[in-house]
């Protein structure tokens, strides 16, 4: 999974969540001289993973695939190729890498060495980690009762901010013994960018995390996101996030809380009106880092306002204010 040896001086940087939470901090992070692991949610069961968990009873790829692309250090040819989504006949909708890892858990008897021959495949530099090997669905009980089968349920819902009793993984997972190794010799641990309730929370319901996460002596960062998402967290600032986080752990971790402040053009704001908006801060709390995270639009997306993902963290300029966390370390 690791290629090259850390070095004394190096430190080692873990990151916890999802696909694009996680591949935006790692591909960042692999620009400097840090050790480097993330640790993945396995509750993804969407588009393409989701059809490969149902018909081959595989472990979810994709957000583990992102997280390899991230840390790879091959060709873009061969990023690109992991990444290529097939548009037509029955492999439709599928990611290359997704079979690709689907394939190789098939032919090497398990997802952890599948995701180890991958990373071979691609030069990653550092770790990538699936927080559990059980099949897992998260699946969440809303306050009126209704259920909420899936992470892509969960995702799309509007119903969320209404209230819900409980958000569990079933069966209840066994934890990826190295996750906790990784948790124990980190120097500091990134949660987030990512869906709270989809991307982070999940890594929180397998047993044993939230206490490695209490008990390890490396620092902790709880990076916002950028945007709320509406009907999931209508108007929630950054203390409701970071309370919502504390609820999963059982205390308050966090050594800090990194903050964008960069404001997107009115246009993107007005166009993304209907989904979400930016996450203010309401804490006046000696751990906030405040800086502009804002990506930047490139000159062929601007006229296509509709994309999500064009409100988005910059890896560089994330990586930079991580990095000023670790040198201080």
């Amino acid at each position: 999974m690791r290629h090259g040896k850390k070095t004394p001086l190096q430190k080692k940087v873990v990151a916890i969540g999802g696909g694009t939470g996680n591949f935006v901090v790692l591909k960042g992070l692999k620009q400097y001289d840090v050790e480097l692991s993330a640790i993945v949610s396995m509750a993804d069961n969407g588009g393409s993973t989701g059809i490969l968990r149902d018909e081959l009873g595989v472990l979810p790829p994709g957000d583990v695939r992102q997280c390899l692309v991230a840390l790879s250090n091959s060709s873009r040819l061969m990023r690109d190729l992991m990444n290529y989504r097939f548009e037509n006949g029955n492999l439709g909708g599928h990611s290359f890498g997704n079979l690709l890892l689907s394939a190789l858990e098939k032919v090497a008897g398990s997802f952890e060495k599948a995701v180890e021959e991958a990373g071979k495949i691609l030069s990653i530099r550092g770790k990538v980690i699936p927080v559990t090997t059980n099949q897992v669905h998260l699946k969440m009980v809303l306050n009126n009762d209704k259920i909420l089968e899936g992470e892509g349920n969960i995702y799309l819902s509007r119903e969320i901010d209404q209230g819900y009793k409980s958000i569990y993984l079933e069966p209840y997972p066994k934890v990826n013994p190295h996750v906790i190794e990784e948790i124990m010799s980190a120097d500091l641990i990134v949660l987030g960018p990512g869906g709270i309730y989809t991307s982070i929370i999940p890594n929180l319901l397998v047993e044993k995390v939230s206490e490695a996460l209490k008990s390890t002596s490396a620092k902790k960062v709880f990076v916002l996101n950028l945007m709320n998402r509406k009907g999931q967290t209508t108007g929630w600032k950054v203390s409701h996030n970071l309370k919502e986080l504390v609820r999963f752990i059982g205390e308050d971790i966090f050594d800090y809380l990194l903050v964008n402040t960069g404001q997107p053009q009115k246009e993107l704001i007005d166009a993304y009106s209907e989904e979400g908006e930016l996450i203010e801060n309401d804490l006046e709390d000696s751990r906030l880092i405040f800086s502009d995270l804002l990506g930047t639009l490139s000159s062929h997306t601007k006229n296509d306002l509709m994309k999500r993902s064009l409100i988005r963290h910059d890896s560089k300029k994330l990586a930079k204010e991580l990095i000023n966390i670790v040198n201080t370390l």
